[in-house]
């Protein structure tokens, strides 16, 4: 039950970035940087400092080698088959758009239902993750789930944003950042029936979920954050670094 209430947790970050879209409008590139580099930094604590070495004690270096390449092929899998598109300078133009003629609005609003669901499928994963982490201790489940919490805070302002621009009311705005993020706790109820079958196969839980993770880090975040805000995305990287580290010590 664990692994579910904290999918749920980090799930549900998802409508914090809708709410933080209606109450302040689209925050700035600096706070959007320091606030993915800080998640980048948190993840990669997380994956190396303690789902690999773990890995490696439950299983074997082979076991942590296939789980590491199938959590970083899954993600490739999705990226290549559902984009997964996030808070970028496109979606600020939206937002600053956002009366627009109708004609756009519908591009924007159908651009706004692709995010939607790719974001939805790349949640799943990160649900098994934090079953993973749970399987092995409840305080390296929570350390994931609050690494994927903030880092589901932006993508709830990539789901948001769009949506918003397109014409949706609020309400339909949040339920769908929120049905976004509720396909977390799903990944994490797969990983309830998976997880109790041996040691073994939590160990490569475990670095399914590091390769997922580093994946997301070197794809997503690092990137987008560079992008917005470089000096303030390294700063924003370090401190999560440091703080991961930290908290796993």
């Amino acid at each position: 039950m664990e692994s579910l209430l904290y999918s749920l947790l980090a799930g549900t970050s998802t409508a914090l970035g809708a709410i933080v879209l209606m109450l302040f409008g689209s925050p700035g590139k600096k706070t959007m940087a320091l606030l993915l580099g800080f998640a980048g930094g948190i993840m990669i604590a997380v994956s190396v400092f303690e789902l690999m070495p773990e890995s490696l004690e439950l299983g074997s270096m082979m076991v942590l080698i296939i789980g590491f390449v199938l959590g970083c092929g899954l993600m490739y899998v999705l990226d290549r088959l559902v984009p997964h598109a996030h808070m970028s300078e496109s979606d600020n133009l939206m937002l600053e758009n956002a009366d627009t003629p109708q004609s756009t609005q519908k591009t924007v609003l159908r651009t706004g239902y692709l995010i939607f669901f790719g974001i939805a499928l790349h949640n799943v994963p990160e649900g098994l993750a934090i079953g993973a982490g749970v399987e092995s201790s409840p305080e390296l489940g929570l350390a994931i789930a609050i690494a994927i919490g903030l880092h589901n805070i932006p993508e709830g302002l990539a789901v948001a944003g769009p949506l918003k621009a397109g014409g949706l009311s609020n309400l339909k705005v949040l339920l769908f950042t929120l049905g976004a993020g509720l396909m977390t706790p799903v990944g994490a109820a797969i990983g309830l029936i998976l997880f109790g079958i041996s040691e073994v196969l939590i160990g490569g839980a475990l670095a399914f979920a590091a390769g997922a993770m580093i994946y997301i880090v070197h794809d997503e975040l690092i990137p987008q954050s560079n992008r917005m805000d470089s000096h303030t995305a390294n700063i924003g990287f370090i401190i999560g670094l440091l703080l991961g580290f930290m908290l796993i010590i």
